[in-house]
This record gives C-alpha cells, structure tokens and sequence, in this order.
C-alpha cells in the first residue's frame, strides 16, 4: 500500500478540511441515502464509513444511521473524534479490520480506495465489505479515476484563505502504467509563523469501472456501476450482499 501516509493525511491533517471547504458533504449524503433506499435492505439503521478521514460524512449520516468509521490514519482520526465526541471510531487497514459485528451499509468514499497498490489489495478490500455486511446489506465505493480518463499534464490549483491563514495547493499530473503519480505542492502561510513548502509524489492505483464490477463480484456482491457518482465522472460502485448468500461466507466473519 505505496501511499499509506500521504501527507495530507498525517502531517497536513489539520488543514485537511480547509483545502476541500468546497466538497459538498450534505449534498453527497443525500445521494448515499437515495442508493441505500433503493438497494439496500428494509429498515437499514447500521452504518460503516471506512476511510473515514475527519469524520464529515459521518456528522450527517448519524442524524438518521447508527454510524461507526475506521481510518488507517491516527491523526485524521483525533480530528474525527474531536467533531464526534463519542462515537466509535477505530484504526484499521481498509483490507483487513475485523469489528466483530456486520452493518447495513458500508461506504468507502473520495476514492480512498485509490491507496491501494494493486488489484489483489482491492480483492482483499472488497473481501472484508463483504464480511462486514448483513445479507442484504450494500457497499458504497467511490473509485479514484478511470483509467480511459485520465489526463496526464493537467494542472489543478486549490486556494484557501481563512482566519487561521492560507493554503495553495498545485497539482500535476503524470502517468506509469496502471498508477497515477500526482504530484503535490503546498504552500502554506499561517499568521506568527514563517511560510511552509511542501511536496509529495501520491500514488494512485486507476482500475476501470468492468473491472471493478468483476472484483466485487468475486468477493461475493452482487454488482453494479452507478454513474454520475459524487464527484463528476468518477461514479459510485454499489454491491449489495445477497439475502441468501449461495456461497459459504469466508473464515473469520463477523457477526452481527
């Protein structure tokens, strides 16, 4: 897992909301919500959100859900659990928690599931949704960007400026085989303290939208590609555990 700590998601934790201000979470969540009603199963109440970063999807889906979250990243977690005293938040590789117990729903979004190196990682990912589904159950996978639609040479540019002070952040792009390789450059200027350079190289595995479809299946969901998905042309992947699973559920899942 060649980016398992990009700095946005360690070092740069605490800037991490103020460089995405313009991501819509309401406006996401009601979407989720509208897939689960109609894929999902009767009554869902228990929700998963891996990858769960600082916690902003959560802090609307636990107005209606039961919600838990698990993030590889300690630091965006002690950001979560400041936004959501008390809820249960727990450390984990998205390929191999075990909570001991299945929901109704299990997301994984803003293409979290890019970090992975390699298609037998995302095999093992989709393995442990599947596991931690109720029969009936759907998992929510927002994918990083097709493989047909990627653009190397693009050039991407974030301003924030805020009380505590302002961020630039200049992406390029570039590519190696299955992997996009953006390249980050921060500039950071916060009020009492000299301003900060920072850069880092962040891996992207790029899977497309049949192949992704096929892995899940063979993880055992039954499923399916939504377009247009949350953020425009990357879509949704939805798989939903069958009520009757016909294959025998794998060693070592969860009850619930």
């Amino acid at each position: 897992m060649p980016s398992d700590r990009p700095l946005m998601f360690h070092e740069l934790a605490p800037i991490y909301d103020a460089t995405y201000e313009a991501k819509d979470y309401r406006k996401e969540c009601r979407v989720l919500r509208g897939i689960v009603r109609r894929y999902g199963r009767p009554g869902a109440d228990r929700w998963l959100d891996v990858a769960c970063g600082t916690g902003r999807h959560l802090e609307y889906l636990r107005r209606d859900f039961s919600v838990e979250g698990v993030d590889l990243s300690r630091d965006m977690l002690r950001l979560a659990r400041r936004r959501l005293p008390g809820l249960r938040l727990t450390h984990g590789d998205m390929r191999n928690f075990d909570l001991g117990r299945r929901f109704d729903v299990v997301t994984c979004l803003f293409s979290a599931i890019g970090h992975l190196g390699n298609e037998r990682d995302l095999e093992r990912t989709f393995a442990n949704f599947a596991r931690h589904l109720r029969p009936g159950g759907v998992a929510i996978v927002e994918p990083w960007i097709d493989p047909a639609e990627f653009r190397p040479g693009y050039v991407h540019v974030v301003t924030h400026r805020g009380t505590t002070g302002t961020i630039v952040r200049l992406a390029t792009s570039r590519r190696r085989g299955a992997h996009s390789l953006i390249h980050y450059h921060y500039l950071i200027a916060e009020p009492g303290r000299p301003a900060r350079y920072l850069d880092e190289e962040d891996e992207g595995l790029m899977v497309s939208p049949d192949r992704l479809v096929a892995i899940m299946r063979r993880a055992g969901l039954q499923s399916r590609f939504l377009r247009p998905g949350l953020v425009a042309r990357r879509g949704l992947l939805v798989g939903r555990q069958p009520m009757s699973p016909a294959r025998k559920a794998p060693r070592g899942t969860p009850r619930g």
